[in-house]
């Protein structure tokens, strides 16, 4: 077919001037009947590379596709260029006896370009006996990185799907199309589809006009979004989270705080699904919460910011869901909320899956892990993870990220790589990244034990640095490619020639100093104060000293008014009325109309000496969603039931309920124990107790157990901590 007919046809049937990108190379491939294998980034116009040359060539092209949304968005679109509603079908499991015999008539009448199927429907011996009998131009399989189980949406069935073409039709051209594919998944790909010798596209995976940016993820978490999305008030946005419970949590947080939002996710009901997802291409609402699995075949051009409350589980997943953003090629800005914790989270998830499966996962997890730890232009990450170089200096969209904006304090960290690529090397190159840290900070384990490490002269050589920071330049010399992840041994650290070459010969390592490591918190990167996002220093050192002065006054020890987690928050919003002191972490109603006044008075006054300028939207309204368990809680205590009784009631452990109690009494309601605590401790004991919480710095469990040395567990001393918070503070 001549160029001159290939635009003409774009223009008929499409309404356009000129071809995308590679659109026309993959076009000619495809009509020349060669397989083809294109990849191409979401809103790259891959669909259109199928469409095309479906409608203009004899016969039917199936499309193998594993998203019904996605399908019937575009049978729909294809029904919108023709007369003939028949130009494009859906066959699937949701057909009625009668729409099924209607497909099979348009495809045997030579009405129907296009087929969808899922993988699920293309294996059902009547279809594939149907399909055999009629003229197959080719068969499309979207997404093909389904094929792939180091892809990141891997499923089985799809497997299948080189077998079930040879029954079809075994000459027939194959073209495989992905939006996301590293050298390693399109690899897999080819292989599996058995075409080795077909045409191979690869679009640039460049977005120049995304902005990525990655922040800690903090306790404040909900209030930096509520912020982040009024600034950009009236723009479409998707928000992405890993759990259906907090997709529904944040987007009732999102709705009380004034801002249209709808949850999506796979537990809603079909019919709720479809009104969401109209609701936003409609714009009645501006922001989707969703979780990662994301059924929507959402093409809205407009949106303008995608944000990841939780970190995804690969650089595919990431870079799939980023690419909804800015598909007009406007503003799109990424943001993603990072916690080492949520990592550690995900890997507990995958310890019941089968060993291979884990080791991919893991080895997906701990690239997610660098590109959010990383101090290297953002973007040339990516690239290089899909095998694409990329000039951060003079690249398009090169200043496009928070690294390169705001250039990270380094410091010379070559002796601490040495000792580092030394360990790994006296140590055999047999251990993960854990293990190695372990052994560098003299910390002891069963396995360090077995290999006799601890009698290695390695051993506790770098205990002057904590485990986070050898962990995070662990990371780091990985990124730089002095080290590799042995994918065969599930993730065992090993040096590479380059490692090697340093050791030999080092050079200067700057090490990214982009996040504070406390230690007291187990790994999660805690923001520094001075880069905005924390407390009011000055503010929170009056808030402690009138705490002090306001336990004195009413005989109880500076906790019992506020804990400091409340003054750290206070610190934050400025509360200047009680109604807004309500608003902050652990305070609630009756605790800020209690002790709240010389608070609030201290902070109007401080506000208005030094011309602070209030951040009115951190006052986040909370959704009230726990208030049923909160009365139904206060109710049977009142009628003094058995507090296993009420636990079970409502499907919680034991430890559950106490929490559930702590937060109703720290925010200063009443709640009396003391039946229950009479029949777990006699007078002496509870007397003894109180005594020792009447004078006590500061309410920790942890330092009551060791002052008491095994007399109480864990579990007394929080139950009449209830009883003394509620007794003497409200």
């Amino acid at each position: 077919m001549s160029e001159i007919d290939l635009h003409q046809e774009l223009k008929k049937y499409f309404g356009f001037n000129a071809f995308k990108g590679l659109q026309e190379e993959v076009i000619k491939s495809i009509l020349s009947g060669h397989h083809t294998f294109v990849i191409m980034p979401t809103g790259g116009g891959k669909s259109l590379c199928y469409q095309l040359p479906a409608l203009i060539q004899e016969g039917t092209a199936i499309v193998v596709s594993p998203l019904i949304a996605l399908m019937k968005n575009q049978v729909d679109a294809l029904r919108g260029i023709s007369s003939e509603h028949g130009i494009a079908h859906v066959l699937n499991s949701s057909l009625t006896k009668a729409e099924v015999k209607q497909v099979k008539l348009d495809i045997e009448n030579g009405i129907t370009k296009l087929l969808y199927v899922a993988p699920e429907s293309l294996t059902k011996e009547e279809n594939i006996d149907f399909l055999k009998r009629q003229k197959i131009s080719f068969l499309a399989i979207d997404e093909a990185h389904c094929i792939s189980e180091w892809g990141h949406d891997f499923r089985p069935e799809y497997r299948n799907l080189r077998k079930i073409i040879e029954r079809i039709e075994d000459d027939i051209p194959i073209i495989g199309l992905t939006a996301t594919a590293t050298p390693k998944v399109q690899e897999d790909i080819i292989k599996n589809l058995g075409i080795t010798g077909a045409n191979v596209f690869k679009a640039s995976f460049n977005r120049p006009n995304l902005y990525y940016e990655v922040r800690p993820k903090t306790d404040n978490v909900d209030a930096e979004i509520i912020k982040f999305v009024k600034k950009h008030a009236n723009k479409s946005g998707i928000i992405y989270c890993l759990s259906r419970k907090r997709v529904e949590a944040l987007s009732q947080t999102l709705e009380v705080n004034g801002i249209k939002a709808v949850p999506y996710h796979a537990g809603l009901d079909a019919k709720t699904r479809i009104k969401h997802q109209d609701m936003f291409l409609m714009e009645d609402c501006d922001v989707v919460v969703a979780t990662i699995a994301f059924g929507m075949g959402i093409d809205k051009p407009d949106v303008r910011f995608v944000i990841h409350y939780d970190i995804p589980k690969s650089i595919e997943s990431y870079y799939q869901e980023t690419g909804r953003a800015g598909r007009d090629g406007g503003e799109g800005i990424c943001l993603a909320f990072y916690s080492y914790k949520d990592i550690e989270k995900l890997e507990k998830f995958m310890s019941g899956k089968p060993v291979a499966e884990q080791e991919i996962g893991h080895a997906l997890l701990q690239e997610m892990v660098a590109y959010a730890e990383t101090s290297m232009s953002r973007r040339k990450f990516i690239l290089h993870y899909f095998g694409e170089e990329f000039d951060d200096k003079t690249g398009d969209g090169a200043d496009m990220d928070d690294n390169i904006q705001n250039p990270k304090k380094k410091h010379e960290a070559t002796e601490e790589v040495k000792l580092l690529i030394q360990a790994i090397k006296a140590t055999k190159e047999l251990y993960k990244s854990k293990d190695i840290v372990n052994t560098l900070i003299g910390k002891s384990n069963a396995l360090i034990k077995s290999h006799k490490t601890d009698q290695n002269p390695i051993f506790g050589k770098g205990k002057d640095r904590d485990a986070n920071y050898w962990m995070a330049l662990l990371r780091q010399v990985l990124v730089a490619g002095l080290l590799r992840k042995d994918i065969e041994t599930y993730g065992v650290v090993k040096v590479t020639d380059a490692g090697d070459a340093f050791l030999d010969d080092p050079f200067t390592f700057m090490m990214t100093e982009d996040h504070v490591y406390d230690s007291s918190n187990q790994g999660v990167l805690v923001q520094e104060k001075s880069q905005g996002g924390g407390a009011d220093t000055k503010l929170l050192g009056m808030l402690k000293e009138l705490v002090k002065k306001e336990g004195k006054k009413h005989g109880v020890p500076p906790y019992v008014v506020f804990q400091e987690p409340s003054l750290e928050d206070m610190a934050i919003k400025y509360p200047m009325t009680v109604d807004e002191l309500s608003t902050v972490h652990g305070v609630g109603e009756g605790k800020a109309k209690k002790y709240g006044k010389p608070f609030i008075d201290l902070i109007n006054r401080y506000v208005e000496d030094n011309d602070i300028v209030r951040p009115d939207d951190l006052i986040v309204k909370s959704t009230g969603a726990n208030s049923s368990l909160k009365l139904y809680l206060i109710q049977n205590v009142d009628r003094k039931l058995p507090l296993p009784d009420i636990a079970s009631s409502k499907g919680l452990e034991m430890p559950d309920l106490i929490k559930e109690m702590e937060a109703i009494v720290y925010s200063g309601t009443k709640l009396n124990i003391s039946y229950w605590i009479d029949e777990m401790l006699d007078e002496e004991q509870q007397e003894e107790i109180h005594e020792y919480f009447l004078e006590a710095e500061t309410d920790k469990i942890e330092d009551a157990m060791e002052e008491f040395d095994g007399d109480y567990d864990d579990e007394e001393l929080r139950l009449y901590r209830i009883k003394f918070i509620s007794e003497v503070a409200n």
